[in-house]
């Protein structure tokens, strides 16, 4: 097991059970959003001063795990 993973926690009683950066509500669902729509991980940590470089990583490992595990139907488009 990848050990940033650590960092993440799941508590049904701390925001609806979402994973979550471990002693935060911040989710993991949150920073993957923010580093898709184009922030730095510099400027996520700008943001949130509390959050560290590891805890970043930590939400990107998270992802990775969850996408070997689940899939998201991808409309295929035709090339021509």
């Amino acid at each position: 097991m990848n050990a940033l993973l650590q960092r993440i926690s799941i508590d049904p009683n701390v925001c609806f059970g979402k994973p979550c950066i471990r002693g935060t509500r911040i989710w993991v669902s949150l920073l993957l959003d923010l580093l898709a729509s184009g922030m730095t991980i510099e400027e996520v940590l700008e943001e949130y001063p509390y959050l560290t470089k590891e805890n970043i990583l930590a939400a990107i490992a998270y992802g990775a795990e969850m996408s070997r595990a689940h899939f998201v139907d991808i409309p295929v488009r035709a090339t021509e």
